[in-house]
């Protein structure tokens, strides 16, 4: 795997949302985002500066119905800037998991870089928002990005009471799970699968 292929950018318009993202991994954490969703720009920068990734996205969506279209479509290209940025995932270690504590909460998460696609998700919140921000929309965000990027995705919440470290913990876990699943090894030639490919 070459260098210049750890790099992503594009943009997606719909009729919903206008979205422009780059990507690069093994970056230095360096997050610029601005989505129109202030605790989604927050979890996102978590993500960003925990995975080491640098990121940046610029989106207008039809907040004024609701956030739902803005969090589910950013999810949908970052995954996708995910995929291109790996290419055909040759080199790569392929798996990552982190458990990450904030205070009282615990948050697992486990990926493989599989090119199949598939979300576990089990959190439950006492809360149906935290501040502005539907709870249920983080589930929307990890399954679109499980989805465009080809992961299986497990996304756990051991514990936790209070809904804002409930979901920081579960990015930033996300961020160093996949930190570690991109990460090149030299062990690894082609894709590290015993079928030959992915």
């Amino acid at each position: 795997m070459t260098e210049n292929i750890r790099k992503a950018s594009l943009q997606r318009t719909t009729r919903e949302t206008d979205i422009r993202l780059a990507l690069v991994l093994g970056g230095n954490g360096i997050a610029t985002i601005r989505t129109g969703v202030g605790f989604l720009d927050h979890m996102l920068t978590l993500f960003t500066v925990h995975g080491f990734f640098d990121l940046e996205i610029a989106a207008k969506g039809d907040i004024e119905v609701d956030d739902h279209h803005t969090v589910e479509d950013v999810g949908i290209c970052l995954g996708q800037a995910f995929a291109k940025a790996l290419g055909d995932k040759a080199g790569i270690c392929r798996y990552g998991h982190a458990y990450v504590p904030m205070d009282e909460t615990l948050a697992r998460v486990c990926v493989d870089c599989s090119n199949r696609p598939f979300l576990y998700y089990r959190a439950e919140f006492k809360e149906n928002k935290v501040g502005h921000f539907d709870v249920s929309l983080a589930k929307e965000f990890f399954r679109a990005l499980s989805l465009h990027a080809g992961l299986t995705l497990h996304v756990e919440l051991l514990h936790g009471e209070n809904g804002h470290h409930m979901l920081e913990a579960m990015f930033k876990a996300l961020g160093r799970a996949l930190a570690a699943a991109v990460l090149p090894d030299s062990r690894v030639s082609g894709q590290l699968s015993s079928k030959g490919m992915l």
